[in-house]
């Protein structure tokens, strides 16, 4: 992601694949200023565990900004426990409406094993058509690689391991080092 007050600054490459009865969310570690990788072992991709349920979200964007939105989702979800596009919902009414929230730059691939959505701060919560999404800068690398690899024997882990390996291939933003949850409902 990169805006005025941050220029040059790259996120991260953020996929959800969901087959078989398993969710796989997999995220790089690499964030880029300008030509230079600054740090290439960031961990973009967390399980939560708000009032015992267990949801796995990845993050692309400000990781500041990303915690902020994770924070508040959890307390969503501890108010409407299981109830996981009830909470995405209105988190993403709150990131559209709240004068604070509006200037997070930041997305969300989030899970519970039978849901997977993406949340944008457009207001914005999007459920996949063909069980694969994607975020951050190499999203649409990994999310073509992804779908084309999903009429094949291959599982959700190693479709998202291979599609990540494809996007690190392409885009300069993406690297190999891999943070892998998976969750079944």
């Amino acid at each position: 992601m990169t805006d005025e007050k941050f220029p040059g600054w790259h996120g991260t490459t953020i996929i959800g694949v969901r087959k078989g009865g398993r969710v796989v969310v997999a995220g790089d570690g690499q964030v880029s200023l300008g030509q230079t990788v600054i740090k290439g072992t960031a961990r973009k991709v967390r399980r939560l565990s708000p009032g015992g349920r267990e949801v796995v979200a990845g993050f692309a964007g400000s990781t500041a900004d990303a915690f902020t939105l994770l924070e508040r989702l959890e307390k969503k979800l501890e108010a409407a426990p299981g109830q996981l596009a009830r909470a995405c919902v209105e988190l993403a009414k709150d990131w559209r409406m709240d004068k604070y929230l509006r200037n997070l730059e930041a997305m969300l691939i989030v899970t519970d094993g039978a849901d997977l959505y993406v949340i944008t701060g457009a207001g914005d919560v999007l459920e996949p058509e063909h069980d694969v999404t994607a975020i951050g800068s190499g999203g649409n690398y990994a999310l073509a690689a992804a779908r084309a690899l999903m009429d094949t024997e291959l599982d959700a882990e190693a479709i998202a391991r291979k599609a990540m390996a494809i996007a690190a291939d392409i885009c300069v933003y993406t690297n190999g080092n891999l943070t892998v949850e998976s969750i079944s409902k």
